[in-house]
């Protein structure tokens, strides 16, 4: 079974193409995530964990359902971690849930997709990001065939930076940078709502026709990114750029 978040697309579509090739059930965790839902999940295949990366890790969000969420059946646990540029030493982080878990541990893989953290960097064009999903393809494919032949993924090198990435800046980056403090909704907001509906940790409510934002964000990019009239700004840095949804699917 692939278990798949995504806030702007790119790890649906990759979970998507895993699930189409390997006829395995694709479940979205969108709305147990947002309705806290941890109720014992069953696969008689392996499981197969396709997220995002947040600072060279799987997002806390994700590693807190899974902590809570009983997983029977096959023990055999997959990660496929779409990310911008590095994964970091995100493996040696999920190998340590599994252990916890009594699952067991068949690698992580990263799949370099179009950068979509807003907050932070500059997004691709529609042109490039094509291109960057074009080349992930290969990437898809191989961990489709090790899957296929029930071996795990291999073990990347892991430098100290890696090493630095996933442990003392992961933690400095989330209380330091995860908040919706600088979220707004500038005047050319419509009062659609889809932000608060599209939120997964339900931190947006809409109070006189605009968006406030809460205390409880994991930075997934999904309100900014799909507002319909680019209203949403995360202060002056998201100002006249453009947005980014994976401009591919595979339904």
């Amino acid at each position: 079974m692939i278990l798949y978040f995504s806030g702007t697309g790119n790890s649906e579509y990759a979970a998507r193409r895993i699930g189409r090739e390997l006829d395995d059930e694709v479940v979205c965790l969108f709305e147990k995530i947002r309705s806290r839902d941890f109720t014992k999940m069953h696969s008689d295949r392996p499981w197969i964990i396709v997220t995002p990366t947040y600072a060279w890790r799987i997002p806390r969000i994700i590693q807190e359902w899974l902590m809570k969420t009983a997983l029977a059946g096959n023990r055999d646990i997959y990660f496929v971690m779409t990310c911008g540029g590095s994964i970091g030493n995100a493996g040696s982080c999920s190998e340590k849930l599994c252990s916890a878990k009594k699952l067991n541990y068949m690698g992580c893989t990263a799949v370099v997709m179009p950068e979509n953290y807003i907050a932070m960097f500059d997004v691709p064009t529609q042109k490039e990001s094509l291109e960057i999903i074009q080349r992930a393809e290969q990437t898809i494919n191989e961990a489709i065939l090790t899957i296929k032949n029930g071996k795990a993924f291999s073990r990347p090198a892991v430098t100290f930076q890696d090493r630095m990435n996933s442990g003392i800046v992961n933690n400095l980056f989330y209380p330091v940078f995860v908040h919706a403090k600088k979220f707004y909704a500038a005047d050319t907001c419509i009062s659609c709502g889809k932000c608060a509906k599209i939120c997964p940790l339900n931190n947006i409510r809409m109070e006189n026709r605009k968006p406030v934002w809460g205390k409880n964000c994991t930075h997934c990019m999904a309100c900014i990114c799909h507002c319909p009239t680019e209203a949403i700004e995360y202060g002056k840095h998201s100002k006249g750029k453009p947005r980014y949804v994976c401009p591919k699917t595979d339904h």
